[in-house]
Formats: C-alpha cells, sequence, structure tokens
C-alpha cells in the first residue's frame, strides 16, 4: 500500500526560510503579468462620475474587472473603509471576505496590502475624528502624539487594514496654500520630531506608516495646490528634507509617498536622484515608493514628460517607484505590452517587486497560516449579519479622551487682556458662522468632511457637540444669544446688524470664526482649497469688527485650517484664541479655555501674520527676509512661531553655560531655571532656537534646534539643562555637503522665536567638519528641581 505523502510547501510560503530567499523563489516562479500585478492597487466603488476626492478622480477613474485582474493577482487595495460609509464590523466583514477571493483567484494564494487615509484619525465611518496635524504641532508634545497614533494604528489593524497613508511631512512655506491643515507646520525640526512620533505609533501598532509627500509640495508657487516648486537645492535640503530623513532614520517608516509637483522641471514622480539615490541609496531606506493618487499618469496628463501610459510607468520605475495607486492605469497593460517590446526592461519590475513582496512577508500575508478574519471579527458568527452591525466600535471613551487630551493641549492662547478665563458671565453672546456647526471641529480627511458630504442621507457617525453646547454645558447659569451673523465664505452681510445687537445686551461676545473644511474649491481651507490671500474668508472681518465697534469685550475664537490675518482685531480683541481643527472633543476642550478649567499650552506651530497680503512669509526668513526701509511691506507677524500664552506667568533665570566652547564635533552644555511665578498651574514651553551670525552661505536668522514641555504648579521651580551637539549647527554649504563651521553662535532659550528670554554665546573651534544623515539631530533637555539637575 502506496503511503501518502504531504505535500512539499513552496520555499517561497515557508517561514522557516529567510525572507530575501522566500522572495527570490517567488519572483522566479511569477509570469511577467503576475509581477505586475503585485505593484499596483485596485479602488473598488471609487467614482468616477465627479465628487472628487482625489485631483482629476473623474478623468483618471474607469471601470476595473476583478473578475480579468485578479487571476494574476493583487498588489492593493485602496481604501475599503474610507470609499463609502460602512458599519466598521460589516466593512471588516467585506474586507475579509475581498481578501479571501483575491487569494483563492491567484495561484500563489497571495492577498492584498489595504490601504487607508489617517491624516486626523482612522478616515472610516464612525472612527473618531482627531485634532489635524497642524494641531499635533501646537501640542509641542511628541509624547502625546505618539500615543495617539498608537490608539489610530491599532483600530486600523483591528478591522483588517495594514498600511496607513500618513503622516505628511511637509513644511509650511506659504500658507494660503489649501493643504496647510495637514501639514504639522512651518518648522522642520518641529515637522520631523512630531512626524516621528507619528510615524512611530502606527508602526508600533503594526500599520505601515507611509510618509508624504516626498517632497516640496507645500513649496508650490503662490501656495497653489500642484502648482511647480521653485526652490534651490539648499532650501529643499535644509528645510524640505530633514523631517523626512528624521522619519526614516528614527521613526522606522515602511513606506513614502512621492510628492505630485515638479521642481526646476522635475517631477517628484520621476527623480531618480530623489527616490533611489537619496533616499535608498544615502538613507538606506529599505521600504516602498507609493505613488500619489494617479500621480504616475500625472507624467503624461500634467507634466508632460512622458507620450503614453508606458512611457509614465517606466519613467517612474526607473525613478523608484514601486505601486500604483489608488488603481490601475499605467501599470496595467501598457507595462506588460511596454516590457514584452522592450521598452522597459524586466529587472525594473523585479526591483520594485522584490520591495513589495518583502513587505507583504514581514506583514505575514505569505505565510501559510494566513488568516483572513481580522481581530475584530474573531469569534463573531460572521453569517449573522444583524449581530455583527454595530459590534465594532471606533469611537470609544479610550479614544475620545485621548482625543480631549490633544486638542486641550493644542488650544493656543494668542492674546487676553485679562477677560479669560471667563468669570460666570450672566449674558453671553455667541456670534459666528462656527459658533453652532457642528463640523467645524472637522479637517478635510475627517470621514464626515472627505466622504461623508456625498451621503448626505447618512449619519454622521460620531459625535460632534457645538461650541454652543459646550459653552452651555460649562455656564449652565448664563444666558445665551446664538447668533450667526454671516456664513464661513458667503458674504452675506444682512446678519451682521442681528449679531451686533445681541452683542450690545450681553456682558461679554465669544465670536467663533474661520473655516469650513473641503475639497477642491468645496471649502476654504483642506486640498484643492487655496486662498488668494490671508484675510478672514466672506464677510468674517467685517462681522468682527462690527462687533468690536460695540465697545463691549469681544473674545474671538478661530476654528480654521490655517492662520488667518484679523486686522484691528489683534489689538483690539479682549482675548485671541486659535485653535486648528481640534476633531471630536475640541469645542469640550474650547470650552475649558475659555472658562479657565484648562490651563491652555499650547503653542504656534504656524505664525499669525499681521497683513494678509505679505505672503509667502516664515519665520525662517534670513536678514533680506525681514522687515527694513527698502520696502513698504511689513511681513512682520502678529503673532510669531511658537507663541502662546498661559493663565499663569513664568520667570527665567539663572543660566550657566559649563561648556561655552566646544570643538566641530563637540557639544555644548546650558543649565537654566523656569519658575511659575503665578498663581495657576502652567506648562511653559520652553524653545531653543540657533543664531548663525556669520556663515558661509546665508542663513535664517534663528531656526529651531529643540524645545521641551516643562509643567509647574504655582511656586514651583525646575533646573534645565541642556545639552546641544554641534551637529544642529550643519547646513548645506557651498559645495552641497553639509558642514559645521567653526566661529561664535547664540544659543536662544526662547517662550517663541519673538520673545527670546536668555542667550548663550558659544564658540565651535576646529576644522570644518562635513556630517551627513547619521549626524546627531537632537538637543537633549534634562530636568530637576528648582536646585539642579
Amino acid at each position: 500500500m502506496a503511503v501518502e505523502t504531504a505535500p512539499e510547501v513552496p520555499l517561497w510560503k515557508n517561514p522557516a526560510h529567510p525572507v530575501t530567499a522566500r522572495v527570490s523563489a517567488l519572483i522566479d516562479a511569477m509570469t511577467l503579468e503576475e509581477k505586475i500585478a503585485q505593484l499596483y492597487g485596485v479602488w473598488v466603488g471609487a467614482s468616477d462620475e465627479g465628487g472628487d476626492v482625489a485631483p482629476h478622480q473623474h478623468d483618471m477613474e474607469e471601470a476595473v474587472d476583478l473578475d480579468a485582474l485578479l487571476p494574476s493577482g493583487l498588489g492593493q487595495l485602496t481604501r475599503p473603509f474610507g470609499t463609502a460609509p460602512v458599519d466598521p464590523a460589516l466593512g471588516a466583514l467585506s474586507l475579509l471576505r475581498t481578501q479571501t477571493r483575491i487569494a483563492a483567484s491567484n495561484r500563489f494564494g497571495i492577498p492584498a496590502v489595504a490601504h487607508e487615509e489617517c491624516l486626523a484619525g482612522f478616515a472610516a465611518w464612525g472612527a473618531t475624528a482627531y485634532p489635524v496635524p497642524l494641531s499635533w504641532g501646537a501640542t509641542f508634545d511628541p509624547d502625546l502624539v505618539h500615543r495617539m497614533a498608537t490608539a489610530i494604528g491599532r483600530d486600523m489593524r483591528s478591522v483588517g487594514v495594514h498600511q496607513g497613508l500618513a503622516p505628511v511631512l511637509d513644511v509650511v512655506r506659504d500658507a494660503r496654500w489649501g493643504r496647510v491643515e495637514e501639514t504639522i507646520g512651518e518648522d522642520p525640526y518641529l515637522v520631523g520630531t512630531i512626524g516621528t512620533a507619528y510615524v512611530r505609533g502606527l508602526e508600533d501598532a503594526g500599520i505601515v506608516a507611509t510618509l508624504k509627500h516626498f517632497v516640496g509640495y507645500s513649496a508650490s508657487r503662490a501656495g497653489r495646490n500642484l502648482a511647480p516648486v521653485s526652490m534651490g537645492p539648499r532650501e529643499r535640503a535644509d528645510v524640505l528634507l530633514p523631517p523626512f530623513e528624521m522619519a526614516v532614520r528614527e521613526g522606522g517608516a515602511r513606506s513614502v509617498m512621492h510628492a505630485y509637483t515638479d521642481t526646476d522641471g522635475v517631477p517628484a514622480a520621476a527623480d531618480e536622484e530623489l527616490l533611489t539615490g537619496l533616499l535608498r541609496e544615502t538613507w538606506g531606506f529599505e521600504g516602498t515608493v507609493v505613488a500619489d493618487y494617479f500621480g504616475i499618469a500625472f507624467l503624461r496628463t500634467l507634466h508632460g514628460i512622458a507620450a503614453d501610459w508606458a512611457g509614465a510607468a517606466g519613467a517612474a520605475l526607473r525613478a523608484g517607484v514601486d505601486v500604483e495607486l489608488p488603481t490601475v492605469k499605467t501599470f496595467g497593460a501598457p507595462l506588460v505590452e511596454a516590457v514584452t517590446a522592450g521598452r522597459v526592461p524586466e529587472t525594473l519590475i523585479d526591483r520594485a517587486l522584490r520591495r513589495v513582496l518583502t513587505q507583504k512577508a514581514a506583514l505575514g500575508l505569505l505565510d501559510p497560516g494566513w488568516d483572513p478574519v481580522p481581530p475584530a471579527l474573531a469569534g463573531a458568527d460572521l453569517d449573522d449579519l444583524d449581530a455583527l452591525r454595530g459590534r465594532i466600535d471606533l469611537d470609544g471613551p479610550a479614544n475620545r479622551e485621548l482625543a480631549r487630551t490633544v486638542a486641550e493641549e493644542a488650544v493656543v492662547l494668542l492674546s487676553n487682556d485679562g477677560t479669560l478665563p471667563l468669570d460666570r458671565p450672566r449674558r453671553i453672546a455667541l456670534v459666528g458662522p462656527n459658533a453652532d456647526e457642528p463640523t467645524a471641529v472637522l479637517g478635510c480627511y475627517s470621514f464626515p468632511q472627505h466622504i461623508g458630504v456625498h451621503h448626505p442621507e447618512t449619519p454622521v457617525g460620531i459625535e460632534l457637540p457645538t461650541l454652543r453646547d459646550t459653552l452651555a454645558a460649562e455656564f449652565p447659569d448664563t444666558e445665551f444669544t446664538v447668533v450667526r451673523g454671516t456664513g464661513v465664505d458667503d458674504g452675506d452681510v444682512f446678519g451682521i446688524p442681528e449679531a451686533v445687537g445681541a452683542a450690545r445686551d450681553a456682558d461679554v461676545v465669544v465670536a467663533v470664526l474661520g473655516d469650513r473644511a473641503g475639497l477642491f474649491g468645496r471649502g476654504t481651507s483642506g486640498e484643492g482649497c487655496d486662498a488668494e490671500s490671508l484675510a478672514l474668508p466672506g464677510a468674517q472681518q467685517q462681522l468682527l469688527e462690527a462687533l468690536l465697534d460695540t465697545g463691549r469685550p469681544v473674545v474671538t475664537v478661530l476654528l480654521a485650517g490655517r492662520p488667518y490675518a484679523l486686522g484691528r482685531a489683534v489689538a483690539e480683541s479682549a482675548a485671541i484664541v486659535q485653535s486648528f481643527f481640534p476633531g471630536v472633543e475640541g469645542t469640550a476642550a474650547l470650552a475649558g479655555v475659555l472658562a479657565g478649567r484648562t490651563s491652555p499650552s499650547g503653542r504656534l506651530p504656524v505664525g499669525v501674520p499681521r497683513g494678509a497680503g505679505a505672503q509667502p512669509a516664515t519665520y525662517l526668513g534670513a536678514r533680506l527676509a525681514q522687515a527694513g526701509e527698502v520696502s513698504n511691506i511689513d511681513p512682520t507677524p502678529a503673532f510669531g512661531f511658537g507663541h502662546g500664552l498661559t493663565y499663569t506667568t513664568f520667570a527665567w533665570d539663572d543660566l550657566v553655560t559649563y561648556t561655552g566652547e566646544a570643538a566641530t564635533d563637540g557639544e555644548f552644555s546650558l543649565a537654566f531655571t523656569v519658575r511659575n511665578t503665578g498663581r495657576r498651574h502652567g506648562t511653559e514651553v520652553v524653545q531653543l532656537y540657533l543664531h548663525d551670525p556669520v556663515a558661509s552661505v546665508v542663513q535664517p536668522v534663528q531656526r529651531l534646534v529643540g524645545y521641551t514641555r516643562v509643567p509647574l504648579a504655582p511656586g514651583e521651580a525646575r533646573r534645565v539643562r541642556v545639552t546641544v551637539p554641534a551637529d544642529l549647527a550643519s547646513f548645506t554649504g557651498r559645495d552641497g555637503r553639509r558642514v559645521v563651521e567653526p566661529g561664535d553662535l547664540e544659543l536662544r532659550l526662547a517662550a517663541s522665536s519673538t520673545d527670546p528670554r536668555l542667550t548663550a554665546t558659544v564658540t565651535l573651534t576646529g576644522p570644518e567638519r562635513h556630517v551627513d544623515h547619521t549626524r546627531r539631530l537632537h538637543a537633549v533637555f534634562e530636568e530637576g528641581d528648582g536646585a539642579g539637575v
């Protein structure tokens, strides 16, 4: 009798072998069509009839025949939760069934990588909408952002998602750009540290973090979305690249998304020097480079550097793009034909495929024990849809508490004449377009604003209390008069007289102004919602000035996606409170600050302009960028980068320079004391700026090189010691290499870029020293009691 033997497990499917050997065996076994199928995604259910959530979606999106595609396999599934409203449990079940179908349809049994947006939380119906990235920057708190990202990542993994398209590491260069709300700020060190913390959080939860947009997107001319970029190599190297460098080196990001834009005529999607030379060969990145949606096709349609789809595909592959997203366009039949005809070498296919399969192996998607059932559905009866519905809660109490903490730390008190915190006023006039608008706290990549607006028949899916609701709960004995006054951008002035009347009858006026998030012109902030100037949209400035004319104290509250010039309100408001789309718990956070239950600790991640038209302007400007007698335009901000008040006061003193002279490969050491001299608990954000008075190339007057949050009780003091590596003084020299030059420096310990408190003059000695991506990136802060550290 013959003895049956178990079928031999293919080498590529055997986890006992090294990943490199498994991947090589799999590549050798694949046909050309099977190889290329792993290099693109498919966007099931996406609209091709307008209603875009991606640029030119209605032009680019085509019907996909899954039955024809799946026998060859599939690389990615695009937005299984973020394309239409779906109950999370039913969405997880649908994804499970789709993955089972994908694996069963190809002869290797390989499922797809499922990716989702997570710029302000998991972009799924019913999921917590956290504050937008500009609010993350306002916290100056990487540890808190790491906790938030871990929570977001856990929710995504629980329903079967593998990859998140975040964070955005673009540095703001022009606040008119619509996507400012998606950025972390205007300083590369702040963007790098906060963004890297977010990357670590996602990766700790098992989600592949995707850095975007690499690189230059935020530097487009006139702040226009997808406009060309006029930028020299030094600005690129010293301002825009450092956040990506930090996130690759310290965050462990496993994916990078190319930018849409071209810099000096070279589109990022076709920039081999950037995507291969710098990213991989210099920085050592080993993950996947994915296309921004339709970005490869844009090489033909928008950039004009390819004559056909095959030419666009070949240019992207040569540059180092591995995966076409969101759906198959250029990497399908056109690429197969181009390889067959010899126009594109198959070695480029194999190079990209090796990276994709290596990542799938790390995710367990090549293992024989791969289980399509996501953790949130483990043990559930998958045939009982009624029981499944509502089983998964993506907006639970822990999420809401974390969202509130981030929102609270992100509130920035810009000015205050003592009116705040409010002392149980008898009558409040609550005025403005965002005073009683639930979605005023949401950014453009939150599910309700991104997808929900196209499905008005579907409930929002999350609780969104308005500021009217939360203030009424905070002040139960106060009489509120709520008047809209005008819309966000409709220009309507007919409601202003009613608002003025309400203001005259009130003890205090709370004017709630700002933005409406949307996409491609459907909002005043968000992707494709660029601004011609930084004046408040619509008739809001007119409303604000009419309220100021009443003589009543006006507390100006901004729920916005970018900073706005406020005109005379800067000097005449009783107080100004800035919040950048603070998410589901945002109005509760604002109410707590207005009432004094919470002490504000946020700091500006972008400066607030004094004038609406002096753009672009940034605190990172060189001397020629400052105000002077040679121009009548004054770019000085009303409130500078890093500015933010609290409900207490702080004294900084006793600066000691332990090491005031160091070699160009050495470090400086300083210590000083911060004391809470007020009557309330508060958090001071100590910011360290470097000023290089003489350098071989023009430098910013100052730049942030470190920061730390110091919470203090009334009367409490902390001794803060900071060690500053000489590497932090490096910049890109005339020969294109990063250099540390000898000479004098100023280390400015400051409460903001416009409020230096203590300054140490130090000296670098010895020869010039060239450094690379292995240089030290951080100052080290240590805290002790008032006696020392």
